[in-house]
């Protein structure tokens, strides 16, 4: 260790950094080699501070090691003396992962024996000066240096930036002469326009389609996903990746990948048919589709189908009709089992390279990185190869052989299970098979069976990356690369396929649509549009941070698209009888309700309005109360869109005192002294059940111990369900199919549930008009 130590500080490292250095293992040991090759060629006292600082700065962001002795070599031979130089050299054996490499095109490329001299710098500066000086003599020192450096840094890529600025100093000096107190002075910095009221109008009336148009000032799904603006790989070039392991034979292999799918970027969407799509899985939808939409690429929905135990054909069903109900139409629907055949020959292939051997130890995890090893790892290959046969006929009972993996995972798990025994009937193969591989073996061969280019999956699977470049590797087949990105979760609810369950068995909630779940057949049959939930994706934007949601801007989505697309009728949910007692018996007219009031030219429905009518009870109060503006004994109150207005005659109540009827005269609002407010109303309307929705949990965090110590199933809203069996609506909405979206006018916005009969319909509240600000 003081060996060590020594020989970084010799190269110029203080002894804290040196210190620091000793305790990452990796850099240490990249560091203490290129110092050693460094020392052969120059001598242990040849290698100066400048060239132990490039020494330290390409240790530490060499991905390759290979190439560790070559950029030694380079800096100690003077061929690499910047940082500039060191980058570009570092980008060049990225690029060139395989021997031998071009020395003339690194030279080229690298600046190597360019040398930039005191006058082509002065040459340079001063032409870039000439270029602004109107600007400058005008702005002075407010002027932005910063652009004289950029446009004379690209004049001259490989001179010394710091010699550079001070050319630019030297020869801003010159023009302007000294600071003066003006010059000292902070730039005023320009008045915002201020935004109008259409303006936030003009921006909430852009709703996305398939999350193309942008609503406000969020980027929409595709301009996030499109192009370069990830970060990932182009295709072809996988080896660029971080962690990318290149063999002898990977770019024979990304060649021939590029042969099959001609460039194109192909990624897909893998769900374990076990339970019912939710919102995390909403992302990953949009994700993948529409990353591939957006690169103009192709995207298949994939299913993980390797544990027949667990596996239902309606989960199957399920996810496809979410998946088109979000707005994708996958490139091809594939099945794991559609490989089981070749996956099996992998692994015999697998075993028989000496990477893999049947274990016999019960529990699939061996876990940590002092575990101790399975005493079966050693085991000759062909006795590991004639047990997986025996697998393989169904000699063995479950639990009793395991085909394991030679590899110890990032997060300590292990040789993990590759195949197990289960004497289960496949929903697809039937009883040909009773070993099934797991997803750690499967997951990275089906992706390179598909030339899949960009596997994408949520972040806790990156600590399985190192394993996916293992496994592709070890058989010499094309490998894809993995990109992680944050999953998104939600408050006030759980996601879980385990607790859904509960919840569904403890008769808490009816089923996995119930509207209360945050599944996505939940959200749809609640009424949430597709183009709101991928809005909402889009909000939440392309994250690789894990990211907890509030449900309301997720309301706040569906708000937005409902204000556009869902027509205004309207309902009572609690009535009260108004008699009009100036009109004949038998009266009746059809008042016109516009579907859309803000834009009439949309359409519009007709209702009956007849001698009796009925109104919210909480749209008439007996006291006048302050600051009430709806009807009471004293104040009349407007009838929206009949053009008529109502005064109170006579109150009617039951034998408990309470008001059960009204009695009125109407005269026409053209007469009438403009009423404070115009209510709702309806008559000879339909009724119907309306089902309101609250949170189903009580606290933010229903799964955290610390907020709910005796479980989710105690944390329940018992208010979070309030059935109204005997409301009333316009007749317009009679001839409504399930799922069809409507604003009940001043109530909120509804949509119609397949419990709805022809006798009766039943609608359930989407979102409330407005939101409440005790939610946020």
């Amino acid at each position: 260790m003081a060996d060590t130590l020594a020989l970084f500080t010799s190269i110029g490292l203080s002894e804290q950094k040196a210190k620091e250095t000793l305790k990452n293992e990796a850099l240490s040991s990249a560091l203490k080699e290129a110092i050693i090759q460094a020392h052969r060629v120059r001598g242990a006292s040849g290698v100066d501070k400048a060239m132990g600082t490039l020494l330290y700065s390409m240790a530490s962001r060499l991905k390759d090691p290979k190439r560790l002795g070559f950029l030694s070599d380079c800096i100690v031979q003077s061929k690499i003396c910047t940082e500039l130089q060191l980058a570009a050299a570092l980008e060049f054996v990225k690029s060139h992962p395989q021997d031998p490499i071009n020395q003339k095109e690194f030279e080229d490329i690298c600046g190597v024996g360019v040398f930039i001299t005191p006058e082509q710098i002065e040459e340079a500066v001063e032409s870039v000066i000439k270029k602004h000086k109107e600007k400058l003599l005008v702005e002075r020192f407010h002027f932005n240096m910063g652009l004289l450096m950029g446009e004379a840094r690209s004049a001259l890529k490989w001179a010394d930036g710091k010699v550079i600025k001070n050319e630019v100093d030297l020869q801003v000096l010159h023009l302007l002469g000294p600071k003066t107190e003006a010059d000292l002075e902070k730039k005023a910095k320009p008045q915002k326009a201020k935004v109008t009221e259409n303006d936030v109008k003009a921006k909430k009336e852009e709703v996305a389609v398939n999350a193309e148009v942008k609503t406000g000032e969020v980027k929409s799904l595709m301009e996030q996903l499109r192009g370069e603006s990830l970060k990932f790989h182009k295709t072809g070039e996988n080896y660029k990746s971080e962690g990318y392991v290149v063999t002898p034979k990977t770019m024979d292999l990304l060649k021939a990948h590029m042969e099959i799918t001609g460039g194109q970027i192909r990624t897909r969407f893998p769900p374990e048919p076990n339970g019912i799509l939710h919102i995390g899985h909403a992302k990953a939808i949009n994700f993948n589709f529409g990353y591939a939409k957006a690169n103009n690429g192709i995207c298949f929905l994939r299913y993980d189908d390797t544990n027949p135990e667990k596996e239902e054909e309606k989960y199957f069903t399920a996810i496809r009709d979410m998946v088109e109900w979000l707005g994708y139409e996958p490139h091809a629907v594939t099945h794991a089992s559609d490989n089981f055949q070749e996956l099996y020959d992998l692994a015999v292939d697998l075993i028989r390279r000496g990477h893999a051997y049947i274990c016999h130890q019960k529990g699939e995890e061996l876990k940590g990185h002092n575990a101790p090893a399975s005493p079966w790892r050693d085991r000759p290959t062909e006795e590991s190869l004639v047990l997986f046969e025996r697998m393989k006929k169904g000699l063995f009972a479950e639990g009793e052989a395991t085909l394991r993996m030679k590899i110890v995972m990032e997060d300590g798990k292990m040789d993990p299970v590759a195949y197990r025994i289960k004497y289960k009937a496949h929903h697809r193969t039937g009883d040909k098979w009773c070993i099934y591989p797991t997803y750690d073996y499967t997951h990275c061969l089906c992706d390179s069976i598909e030339n899949i280019t960009h596997s994408l999956c949520t972040k806790e699977f990156q600590a399985r990356r190192s394993s996916y470049f293992w496994l592709c590797n070890a058989l010499d087949v094309y490998c894809p690369v993995q990109w992680e990105y944050g999953r998104l979760n939600l408050t006030y609810t759980v996601v879980s396929k385990r607790k859904i369950i509960k919840l569904v068995e403890t008769g808490v909630v009816s089923n996995w649509d119930d509207p209360r779940l945050f599944t996505l057949t939940a959200l749809r049959r609640r009424g949430f549009p597709p183009e709101a939930i991928n809005n909402f994706c889009a909000r939440v934007g392309v994250t690789v941070a894990q990211t907890t949601t509030e449900p309301h801007l997720l309301e706040s989505c569906v708000r937005d698209v409902l204000n556009e697309q869902a027509p205004r009728v309207m309902a009572v949910l609690e009535p009260l009888k108004v008699t009009i007692t100036n009109l004949a018996e038998n009266a009746k007219s059809d008042v016109q309700v516009p579907d859309f009031p803000a834009n009439e030219a949309r359409g519009s429905h007709t209702v009956p309005f007849t001698r009796t009518i009925f109104i919210e009870q909480s749209d008439f109060r007996e006291v006048m109360e302050k600051g009430y503006k709806r009807l009471t004994p004293d104040q009349p109150v407007g009838l929206r869109h009949a053009g008529y207005v109502i005064s109170v005659q006579k109150i009617i109540k039951d034998a408990q005192g309470k008001v059960v009827e009204l009695e009125v005269n109407c005269c026409s609002s053209d007469t009438a002294e403009k009423p404070k407010a115009f209510i709702h109303w309806v008559s000879q309307p339909l009724v119907c059940e309306v089902r309101l929705y609250e949170r189903l949990f009580l606290h933010k965090y229903p799964e955290d111990p610390s907020e709910v110590p005796n479980g989710f199933l105690t944390d329940i809203n018992p208010l979070s369900l309030h059935t109204i069996s005997s409301a009333l609506v316009d007749t317009s909405v009679k001839g409504a199919k399930v799922l069809d979206k409507f604003q009940f006018e001043r109530v909120g916005y509804f949509s119609l549930d397949p419990d709805s009969t022809a006798d009766k319909l039943v609608f359930n509240r989407t979102v409330t008009l407005k939101e409440d600000p005790g939610k946020i």
